[in-house]
């Protein structure tokens, strides 16, 4: 009696990716990740959010992000908990357009970036530019979205071509 087996093998295309990532995990070198995500999170996904950004940080990778409340918020409080010089947040224009309620939070960030020649633009244009711009400085990208997160969800194809390892995952 024969016995055969049959391997499902990845598409010859995510092999570099899959080695990519693999790669990653087992490189004990600090990166700059970045954390990207929606403004509307549920509770339950703060809590995770917080803990995985504190966990990168206490690790000691440099973590990039956005200014906007929600995934990009909980970032910021968990790495200033840690250690602030690990923290670079990018945003979308400058400090003087952003909410209230974000502001006081940003201007405990070391290194703060501030895009006021995007003043003039509208939001979901500059933001999508900032997360270009926040993509081109990081190794790895980790995006917390919706299914319909249209500028996230291009931000992470951005991404791919541009040969990142991205981590994508949906609250829904």
């Amino acid at each position: 009696m024969q016995v055969t087996r049959s391997l499902d093998l990845p598409a010859l295309d995510r092999v570099d990716t899959l080695a990519q990532e693999l790669a990653m995990l087992q490189d004990r070198g600090k990166r700059r990740i970045a954390i990207l995500g929606s403004r509307h999170v549920p509770v339950v996904a703060v809590h995770l959010v917080e803990l995985v950004a504190r966990s990168l940080a206490q690790e000691g990778h440099n973590l990039i992000t956005s200014g906007a409340q929600g995934v990009n918020a909980a970032v910021i409080r968990s790495v200033l908990e840690i250690d602030p010089g690990r923290l670079t947040v990018l945003l979308p224009q400058s400090l003087d357009r952003q909410p209230g309620e974000s502001r006081e939070q940003l201007e405990r960030v070391l290194h703060l970036v501030e895009k006021p020649e995007h003043d003039e633009l509208p939001l979901p244009m500059a933001s999508s530019l900032c997360n270009q711009d926040i993509i081109s400085r990081c190794d790895q990208l980790i995006c917390y979205a919706f299914h319909d997160s249209e500028t996230l969800l291009a931000s992470c194809r951005v991404a791919e071509d541009m040969g990142k390892v991205v981590t994508l995952m949906f609250f829904d």
